[in-house]
């Protein structure tokens, strides 16, 4: 399957079906030349996707972010995506018959990305994209888990001029591990305040941060 244009629809379709399996509606634009090929929508909230292909290679899978269009004043033009015209980007592998859904942190501004399926022979474990940690079921339901976070939470977060308020914060909160890592430092700050965080991935519980316990005591660290 040689023909771009042909690939780029069997990888539309196969997300459709996917997200069509799980519950999720599934809009198409009216207009042409959108930056996201479809909208999902998840309860309350519509996520523009824009599709693309996943070729796999020899223990990854490479997804290439840019397009390309031809303009009057600019001629060709190549650009990457940007998380303020596309939600998330959905990647279909044909030889694995497999959807994938990536968020905002691992395309924009990329030209383009490896999921990884097998360990480097080097045996890098820095700056990888495991592959199982974007699959298409996990994803959504992380997304669900997003949606549904206000409601989880035992209080609210309002925030003032000065930051959060801490009186009002919760005592526990669930999150989805893609949003944990995109927003790492603000769950630091809730824990630190006193908040529970429990990090699910792929749905399943996963990790714990919490406050640090003050009578705690502490081996020295290592020089």
């Amino acid at each position: 399957m040689d023909n771009p244009n042909h690939k780029g629809n069997v990888a539309e379709l196969a997300i459709c079906t996917e997200a069509a399996k799980l519950g999720l509606s599934v809009l198409k634009p009216l207009t042409e030349h959108e930056r996201y090929d479809l909208v999902l929508g998840m309860g309350r909230e519509l996520f523009k996707v824009q599709c693309k292909w996943g070729s796999l290679h020899d223990g990854f899978i490479q997804v290439r972010l840019r397009s390309s269009y031809h303009s009057p004043t600019r001629g060709y033009v190549v650009a990457t995506y940007a998380s303020t015209e596309v939600d998330f980007v959905g990647v279909y592998c044909d030889e694995l018959c497999r959807c994938y859904l990536l968020p905002a942190s691992l395309f924009e501004a990329r030209s383009m990305v490896h999921l990884r399926l097998d360990p480097t022979r080097n045996r890098q474990q820095a700056s990888l994209n495991w592959a199982a940690d974007y699959e298409f079921r996990g994803a959504v339901a992380q997304l669900a888990e997003r949606s549904d976070g206000i409601r989880k939470v035992r209080g609210s977060i309002p925030l003032s001029s000065t930051g959060r308020d801490s009186e009002s914060a919760p005592t526990h909160e669930e999150v989805g591990a893609h949003e944990f890592r995109n927003r790492f430092g603000l769950y630091m700050e809730r824990a630190a305040a006193g908040c529970e965080i429990l990090i699910r991935r792929r749905g399943m519980p996963y990790a714990r941060l919490g406050p640090p316990v003050l009578n705690a005591t502490l081996a020295p660290a290592d020089d």
